[in-house]
């Protein structure tokens, strides 16, 4: 059995008196890949926010490396080896892309071979070429692809992608999806955030749907494409 890298449980979260989690339960693997699915609204994004301690959890656990960072700051779990690709890319607009690769280089999980400026740029050839571009001179595809590589030069131990293909050409889609399959084969533990569950049956090693901030329903990609009603029920899709 695969060692566990994340460990939630428990979880409950809310926004002042409008509960958002309720008792939340789930278990990532070193080296796998985890869909998070689930209509908009469900708490994706708050689960997210609270694993990275961005959002104060009214109660329950987030172990990380069998380290409880429940009550740690975002830096510090950052430190660690969590990073994301928040929904919305948040690209700084007046740093050129070497600027924002540059200043996020961090060595947090040890590798033979760690992500570099130049790696990044053998990933995505389109931002080699517009290396000097500032964050506000670049198509949100680019933006996409500059976030990506802004997270993997930090070397992350866990990388989460909150909505990894939203709002993209479908080429630039199909660019994100051969990234995110060349990190899995590689190694990289990962959650992606997504509302194409066929390709993310295609990568991910098991997904979790959620449904009013509680885990509806979880399982590996051969049971989530043998149940394509749950598609409709939990998806809309």
């Amino acid at each position: 059995m695969t060692q566990a890298l994340l460990e939630v449980t428990d979880l409950r979260a809310a926004y002042g008196e409008s509960q958002v989690l309720f008792g939340l339960n789930l278990s990532l693997g070193s080296g796998e890949f985890m869909g998070l699915l689930g209509r908009n609204g469900m708490g994706k994004t708050t689960l997210i926010r609270s694993i990275l301690g961005l959002k104060s959890v009214r109660g329950g656990q987030v172990r990380f490396d069998g380290k409880d960072i429940t009550s740690l700051r975002a830096d510090q779990i950052a430190r660690l080896g969590l990073a994301v690709v928040p929904e919305g890319r948040q690209i700084f607009p007046n740093l050129s892309v070497q600027e924002h690769l540059t200043a996020f280089v961090d060595q947090r999980h040890a590798s033979s071979q760690p992500w570099t400026p130049a790696r990044v740029f053998e990933l995505f050839p389109r931002l080699a070429e517009r290396k000097s571009n500032m964050g506000m001179q670049l198509s949100g595809g680019e933006q996409q692809m500059l976030a990506i590589g802004r997270a993997l030069v930090t070397n992350p131990r866990l990388l989460i992608l909150d909505e990894a293909t939203e709002g993209l050409a479908p080429l630039i889609r199909e660019e994100i999806w051969r990234c995110l399959s060349h990190l899995r084969q590689a190694g990289q533990t990962l959650i992606v955030v997504d509302k194409y569950v066929n390709r993310l049956v295609d990568l991910g090693d098991h997904h979790v749907i959620l449904e009013r901030g509680q885990v509806a329903w979880t399982g590996s990609s051969a049971s989530l494409l043998e149940q394509r009603h749950l598609w409709t029920r939990y998806l809309g899709v």
